[in-house]
């Protein structure tokens, strides 16, 4: 993907600048949030068995439902536990021809998921076992590690406390 440069670059930056002057209050002039937290992230994929053995198998998620979705006759619902209450669910649709990932507008970039140091080197053990490419710590990321899932989905093992980014707290505890 183009990035941009030169005064392009730095029109974005001013933006960025503008941007976060107008509206990113201090923790002590932030209003509470209007909701609890995230009951699930909602994902499509193309093949349910090939996506629960990736998530349960693979990354050590529990399957912890899998019913008929309510509103697609034929579509699974099915959810993964990733921890601290949150759950990732998938709906897959038959008979629906789905195209190969990309990045656009709408679509998910990649769901970044704390993780322990202890858990950041055993998925990276298992990723390498079972042959999955990734990128991070070989580029200079020491505590970012990014994957596809087999829909294109892009997850990150962060090695980071929920509610800090790069050591930073962003939320209050």
């Amino acid at each position: 993907m183009p990035q941009p440069e030169g005064a392009e670059l730095e029109a974005v930056r001013a933006r960025r600048a503008d941007l976060k002057e107008k509206y990113l209050r201090s923790p002590g002039e932030r209003r509470p949030s209007t909701v609890r937290g995230v009951h699930h992230i909602a994902l499509i994929c193309r093949d349910v068995e090939e996506t629960i053995r990736f998530y349960q198998e693979l990354l050590g998620f529990p399957l912890v439902e899998l019913v008929e979705n309510r509103d697609y006759k034929g579509s699974s619902h099915f959810f993964f536990d990733i921890g601290n209450r949150n759950l990732l669910g998938f709906f897959d649709f038959p008979g629906h021809d789905h195209p190969d990932f990309h990045e656009t507008i709408g679509g998910v970039q990649h769901i970044a998921l704390s993780t322990s140091p202890e858990e950041f080197a055993a998925a990276r053990r298992r990723l390498d076992e079972a042959g999955v490419e990734y990128i991070g710590p070989d580029r200079g990321i020491d505590n970012s590690l990014y994957i596809r899932d087999p829909n294109g989905i892009g997850i990150e093992f962060y090695r980071e406390e929920l509610g800090l980014f790069e050591g930073e707290p962003l939320l209050s505890r």
